[in-house]
């Protein structure tokens, strides 16, 4: 991608160019890896249409499985052959967050994701002798990438890369917020705003908790109709609400977490309006950085509520990932309900139209 901003149908004005490009090979703590599956998400979306600015030129694609085809010096845990799931936060392991158990907080993984390099500050992509950006140390939209040791998480091959790419991402950021940032218990009540693959996600997690009562918030009667057969108990389409005392009716009541995976000022709202005294309101999503919203602070006091952020799903990927699929592999997790359409790379700016379009599902780009 070379200009941010360019207008949809993406199909006509082709915002990602299919090129070929060189790929240095992987450097120490480096890897190469053959991409099977890399899935389409908002955030890369979010990146295209100008909402979350990236250094460009970049190579773009976030959530991905592949396969080991090389180890560089210095990575000994590794080898040809083994099956692995991106993450786009990679972690030194030795800033403070790190050492403090929270990855996702990472302060040179950041930096990196910002300045589109790896975790080391190299950049391996390039066309003659310009160098391309890498999207959070990933760039899984092409056949191969080189990555860190540290943007990566070690899987079994027993499930199939379709399924184990939806954990880098969708998985991990919508179940991490349930399990991870709400600690949510059995006989807890929750309401997801925004049915796209991380709101399905966290209403998976949210149903394996034992939430008893959890409303599925979304404009889409497609996605509503969905998130009934995974579980929600009450569906909200606020285009057929006219006022909040039917919003309420409608949920059931408030809830002890609001949850925001949509990305947008209202939605953030919604899932504030919804949570009760003494509740949490959430959010995983990624508005544009000069979104904000208006918090009433004395009802913030008066009635105990807390309002957290959650990335990378607060918690630990390399121990997250792998504890996520053993749930799907046990029936507990079924991530597989997820699945949406398949698309070549040459057909990646069609598969982009489509998810722009308000597709909930998590389409995906086979290789």
């Amino acid at each position: 991608m070379r200009e941010m901003g360019i207008p949809a149908p993406y199909i006509q004005s082709k915002p990602l160019q299919i090129t070929e490009v060189e790929l240095d090979p992987p450097a120490f703590g480096e890897l190469l890896i053959k991409i099977k599956v890399a899935g389409l998400c908002h955030s890369d979306l979010s990146v295209i249409n100008g909402d979350r600015p990236r250094v460009i030129p970049i190579v773009l694609g976030h959530e991905s499985s592949a396969e080991v085809v090389e180890v560089g010096p210095g990575v000994s845990d590794l080898k040809a052959g083994d099956h692995i799931v991106t993450v786009f936060v990679p972690s030194c392991g030795c800033c403070f967050p790190c050492m403090e158990g929270r990855p996702a907080l990472c302060e040179p993984g950041a930096a990196a994701n910002t300045s589109g390099t790896l975790l080391g500050g190299q950049r391996r992509l390039h066309i003659n002798s310009n160098y391309l950006n890498h999207h959070t140390g990933v760039s899984c939209f092409a056949e191969y990438a080189v990555v860190s040791r540290r943007s990566c998480v070690k899987i079994n091959a027993d499930i199939s890369h379709r399924e184990a790419a939806l954990f880098g991402c969708a998985i991990l950021t919508g179940a991490g917020a349930v399990i991870n940032r709400a600690r949510i218990k059995a006989g807890s009540t929750a309401a997801i705003i925004g049915l796209g693959g991380v709101g399905l996600s966290a209403l998976l997690a949210a149903v394996a908790a034992g939430a008893r009562r959890i409303v599925a918030i979304d404009l889409s009667d497609e996605k509503l109709a969905l998130a009934k057969q995974l579980g929600a108990t009450h569906l909200v389409n606020p285009a057929h609400m006219k006022s909040d005392a039917d919003l309420y009716d409608a949920a059931g009541g408030r809830v002890d977490f609001g949850f925001d995976m949509a990305g947008g000022v209202a939605a953030f709202g919604t899932a504030y309006k919804l949570t009760q005294r003494g509740g949490m309101t959430i959010t995983s999503a990624l508005p544009n950085p000069k979104a904000g919203f208006s918090l009433p602070l004395a009802q913030m006091v008066g009635e105990e509520r807390e309002i957290r952020g959650s990335y990378l799903g607060s918690g630990v990927p390399a121990v997250d990932i792998n504890h996520y699929i053993d749930l799907y592999k046990n029936g507990r997790l079924p991530v597989d309900r997820l699945f949406g359409e398949t698309f070549s790379l040459d057909e990646i700016n069609k598969g982009f139209d489509h998810l722009a379009s308000g597709n909930g599902l998590r389409d995906a780009i086979l290789f």
